[in-house]
C-alpha cells in the first residue's frame, strides 16, 4: 500500500522539477514598453538629475525626481494593498576629500521593500541610478536628460515593481533608486551599509545601469544581446580562502559570478531569443557602477547592461560638432529593448524569491578516486538537491543530476579531477536557489 501512496508523490515530484513555471512567462508578458517610456520621459523632463543640483523645485532637479519616484512607488504600494514598505535612505557626503562633490549635500535614495512571506530577511535587490550628468560631473546646473544613463534602468525598476507587486514571494525583494553614481558610488555605499547593519542576508543585487540602447558607438545594432557584469571571487575574501584555491579551483566561483551563471541560465530557459553575454570582470574596463559597494562588503552584485554603449550619448552635454549629435536624449532609448531587460530582472527575482536559502557547507571528496563524493547541510523549504558540474573551462553549468531530499551523494563515475562541481537546493515548485560551489574538502 506504501507503493502505491509514494510512487505518485516521486512522479509528480519529478513532473514539477522538469517543468518551467507559466507565473515566470505571465511575469514576461506583463513587463510594458509604454510604461516604461512613460517613466523615462517623466525622469529627462526633470532637466538635470545630478545628485547636486535643486533639491527644492517641483518641476526640475534630483529633489524633484527623488520624490516622484517615491510616489511611484507609494502608488504601485497602494494598488497590492500597501504591500510595499517604501522610505528614503541617505547618507551626508562632504566636499572635503571628495574630487567629484562640489558642495556638501545629501545623498538620498529611494527604497521600496516587497516583504518575503517565509524568508523576509532574504533580500534580492534590483536597483537603478536616479541620477544624471552633463559632460563635466560638477556642472550640477546644465541640463542632463540622462534618459540611458540612467533613467532607462531606474523606469526598468519601477516597472518591475509595478509587475512583480502583483504576486507574493517567500523572500524579499528590494526596489531601489541609488542616488550619486556618477560622482563616486555614493548611493550604493550607503544602501549596502544600511543592509549589514540591519543584517539582512542577501541573495544578490541586480544593478540595472544603462539598458535602453542598442546602436553601439561601432555601429552594431542589436535589440537581443545584453552584458552581464560580475567579479570572479568576493573582494572581501580571506587569505586562507585564497591559498586554498590554488589546490582546490573556484578562481571564477564566488557568489557574484553564480549569481551571473543563474541569470544566464534562467534567461536561457524562459527568453531564449535573448542573447545573455557573461562578462568575466566587474565591470567595463577600468569603469564602476552601483554593484561594487555590495561586492566590497562580501555581498553578491552583478551589473545587467546593454551590449553596445555609444559613448557620444553619455556624460556629454547636449549639443552638435563635426555633424555628430552628442547628448543622452530620449531619441536614443529603444523601449522594447529596455522592456525585454526589465523582464529579465523580473523573471529572475521572481525566481530567486520563490527559491529556498541555498545549501550550505558544501563539502567535497574524491581526491584519488574513481567517483565525486559530495555533502551539505540541508535547508529550509528545499525538497531536494541538484548537483551541478561542468568542464573546468566552461563558464556555464552544463551537467546537473537532482539527487532527492538527501545530504550526501556520490556521483559514481566522475573523476573529480576534471570538472568543477556545486550545489543547488530545490524548492517544491522547482526553484532553485543559486548554485553554491564546494568550500570545504573531506576524504
Amino acid at each position: 500500500m506504501k507503493k502505491l501512496i509514494i510512487l505518485p508523490l516521486i512522479l509528480f515530484t519529478c513532473i514539477s522539477l522538469g517543468q518551467t513555471s507559466q507565473k515566470i512567462y505571465d511575469i514576461i508578458d506583463s513587463v510594458s514598453a509604454k510604461r516604461i517610456e512613460k517613466d523615462i520621459q517623466t525622469l529627462v523632463n526633470f532637466g538635470t538629475r545630478n545628485t547636486f543640483s535643486d533639491t527644492i523645485s517641483n518641476t526640475r532637479g534630483i529633489g524633484a525626481a527623488r520624490r516622484w519616484i517615491k510616489s511611484e512607488f507609494e502608488s504601485i504600494s497602494k494598488n497590492c494593498n500597501n504591500c510595499l514598505d517604501v522610505f528614503y535612505q541617505k547618507d551626508f557626503v562632504t566636499k572635503e576629500g571628495n574630487r567629484r562633490v562640489p558642495h556638501d549635500a545629501w545623498v538620498v535614495n529611494v527604497v521600496a521593500i516587497q516583504k518575503g512571506t517565509k524568508y523576509p530577511n532574504r533580500y534580492i535587490i534590483m536597483s537603478g541610478d536616479i541620477d544624471s550628468r552633463a559632460s563635466d560631473t560638477m556642472d550640477f546646473t546644465t541640463d542632463a536628460p540622462g534618459a540611458n544613463d540612467n533613467a532607462s534602468g531606474m523606469a526598468g525598476t519601477i516597472e518591475a515593481a509595478r509587475v512583480l507587486s502583483n504576486y507574493q514571494f517567500e523572500s524579499s525583494i528590494v526596489y531601489v533608486g541609488l542616488s550619486g553614481e556618477e560622482q563616486g558610488l555614493f548611493g550604493g555605499s550607503g544602501l549596502a551599509k544600511y543592509a549589514k547593519e540591519n543584517n539582512w542576508d542577501v541573495i544578490g543585487v541586480l544593478n540595472n545601469d544603462m539598458i535602453g540602447n542598442i546602436k553601439g558607438v561601432d555601429g552594431v545594432i542589436d535589440n537581443r544581446t545584453f552584458r552581464i557584469f560580475s567579479e570572479p571571487v568576493p573582494a572581501n575574501e580571506t587569505e586562507r580562502e585564497r591559498q586554498l584555491r590554488r589546490f582546490y579551483g573556484g578562481e571564477v566561483d564566488g557568489i557574484s559570478r553564480q549569481l551571473a551563471r543563474y541569470v544566464h541560465k534562467t534567461v536561457k530557459t524562459y527568453m531564449p531569443e535573448m542573447n545573455p553575454m557573461m562578462v568575466y570582470r566587474l565591470d567595463r574596463f577600468g569603469r564602476g557602477g552601483h554593484h561594487r559597494p555590495f561586492n566590497d562588503l562580501g555581498f553578491a552584485g552583478i551589473r545587467i547592461m546593454e551590449a553596445h554603449e555609444n559613448y557620444n550619448q553619455q556624460h556629454q552635454d547636449i549639443r552638435e560638432e563635426n555633424g555628430i549629435k552628442y547628448g543622452d536624449v530620449i531619441e536614443h532609448v529603444n523601449f522594447e529593448y529596455a522592456k525585454k531587460l526589465t523582464a529579465v530582472n523580473a523573471i529572475n527575482m521572481a525566481s530567486l524569491a520563490s527559491a529556498p536559502p541555498a545549501p550550505k557547507n558544501v563539502a567535497i571528496g574524491g581526491i584519488v578516486e574513481p567517483s565525486a563524493k559530495f555533502k551539505w547541510d540541508k535547508v529550509e523549504g528545499a525538497v531536494g538537491y541538484k548537483i551541478y558540474w561542468r568542464d573546468t573551462t566552461s563558464p556555464t553549468w552544463d551537467y546537473s543530476r537532482y539527487v532527492g531530499d538527501v545530504s550526501e551523494f556520490t556521483l559514481e563515475g566522475i573523476v573529480i579531477d576534471n570538472f568543477f562541481f556545486g550545489i543547488a537546493a530545490i524548492g517544491k515548485d522547482g526553484f532553485e536557489s543559486p548554485v553554491v560551489f564546494s568550500n570545504k574538502v573531506f576524504r
